[in-house]
């Protein structure tokens, strides 16, 4: 597939970009934002998704088609695994899911368009609007697509000109997805650029930033900083540091069919994208009381995980990665054989997967790339507290609990500070209304208007 010269990113390899290429880039982005973009309605910009997202399910849409055949040499990742991860991100893309967001964010859909009542349905003299940035830049990192394809559309939804900039190596998918934007309404993918660089490219990120009324930012906390510094004082700064997930299963799954779902859902987590990514769990907490124990528990996701691979295969990692799973394997492997308090299993002949059962319920870190851990605790309370070295840093607890106890257990986690507590099995799928680390993601784009209108006197 050819794919057009729209954007940055569609130049050749080792094409040089430069700062004055950023800057007219911008230029141009917010004058197509003002002819085609700002004054759209809601309702059209949510059919253009809709229809985007429809065709990205079909089998032969010709965009999906290319990031199956061209995407595992381009990201890594398998075609199963980008089949189900791309299939996850657009089934979420509907006019009902984009609707639930808008009213969740901004409590009316129209207040992007005109001054709505604050109190819907009650006589009120107090309006408000919203307005969202002119120019928005994203700076992605890492190599998972899903959360670089959700800002595009919430940039959107603010009627923002957008300048996405990927890690080296990672524009792969938000490029077909904005010529698959272009391709539906070629005005609309105007407003947007998508461009990749090594990180640390001063001078075209100084451009790059001048430009911007907002950026919005992905990666470690030391990243985030920099960024922020070199920021003028006007513009407003979204970061998103680095966090951690992990599962917890209560004692009374572990029976019967409950369990084989269990484990199932377990192994969707430890799959979903490889294990990369903030959402997916570095250890799975498995209560020690029920009738299939903590190890137990650990050699059938290990059982799981060996099936998986037959049909959803990790792919191929980079020598770096996959060392640095065979030295960990090094580590567990001489415990093992000195004590029973710890035990491996792992996919023979390569590093497609891993499962470590530790004693030890202090929370670990995962190399991931489907290496994880499985640990007994008593309780969520032992639990909390093995993972108090994270607390503050965690994204995501995907549970597996019966429904008397899920209230109980989710309000405790969010005391303790979590801020998304999910089924296990979907901790990879956020919803299209999700909080990203508990804030407001649309919210949080835009400025508000009150109008105060008087009682006329």
């Amino acid at each position: 597939m050819n794919l057009p010269n729209y954007f940055l990113a569609d130049l050749p390899p080792g094409a040089t970009l430069s700062p004055a290429m950023i800057t007219e880039a911008c230029q141009t982005l917010r004058r197509n934002r003002e002819r085609y973009l700002a004054q759209r309605t809601t309702r059209n910009l949510v059919c253009v998704f809709s229809e985007v997202a429809k065709g990205w399910l079909e089998t032969e849409n010709r965009f999906r088609k290319f990031a199956l055949e061209s995407g595992p040499a381009e990201t890594g990742f398998s075609r199963a695994t980008l089949a189900k991860g791309l299939d996850n991100f657009f089934r979420q893309l509907t006019p009902e899911n984009v609707s639930a967001l808008l009213e969740q964010e901004l409590g009316h859909a129209r207040r992007l368009e005109k001054f709505a009542p604050n109190a819907t349905g009650t006589k009120s003299n107090h309006a408000a609007m919203i307005v969202g940035p002119e120019m928005l830049v994203h700076i992605a990192a890492g190599s998972i697509p899903n959360p670089v394809l959700t800002c595009i559309v919430l940039g959107l939804l603010t009627r923002s000109a957008q300048f996405v900039k990927c890690a080296s190596g990672s524009a792969f998918l938000p490029r077909l997805f904005a010529h698959s934007i272009y391709d539906a309404d070629p005005k609309l993918g105007a407003c947007l650029e998508i461009a990749g660089w090594r990180g640390g490219s001063v001078d075209l990120e100084t451009a790059l930033f001048a430009e911007a009324n907002c950026v919005t930012a992905t990666g470690g906390d030391e990243t985030l900083a920099v960024i922020r510094s070199r920021l003028p004082v006007h513009t407003r700064f979204l970061g998103y540091g680095h966090r951690v997930s992990f599962g917890f299963v209560a004692s009374e799954v572990l029976t019967g069919s409950h369990l084989r779902r269990v484990v199932a859902r377990a192994a969707d987590d430890v799959i979903a994208w490889n294990q990369l990514g903030c959402l997916s769990p570095h250890v799975i907490y498995v209560e020690s009381r029920g009738e299939t124990s903590p190890e137990k528990f650990a050699e059938l996701l290990a059982n799981e995980l060996e099936q998986r691979e037959q049909t959803e295969p990790r792919g191929e990692l980079a020598a770096e990665h996959a060392a640095a799973i065979a030295s960990r394997r090094g580590i567990y492997e001489v415990r093992a054989a000195h004590s029973p308090e710890t035990q491996m299993w792992h996919s023979k002949s390569s590093t497609a997967w891993t499962v470590v059962f530790e004693a030890d319920a202090r929370f670990q870190m995962s190399c991931l790339n489907r290496f994880v851990y499985v640990k007994g605790v008593k309780d969520l309370e032992e639990t909390l507290q093995n993972a108090d070295a994270v607390r503050g840093k965690v994204s995501t607890v995907g549970i597996a609990v019966p429904e008397d106890r899920a209230e109980d257990l989710a309000m405790q986690l969010a005391h303790w500070g979590v801020t998304r507590v999910c089924q296990l099995g979907q901790m990879q799928n956020p919803p299209l209304t999700w909080r990203h680390d508990g804030r407001p993601s649309l919210g949080d784009l835009v400025t508000w208007t009150d109008w105060e209108m008087g009682d006329g006197r």
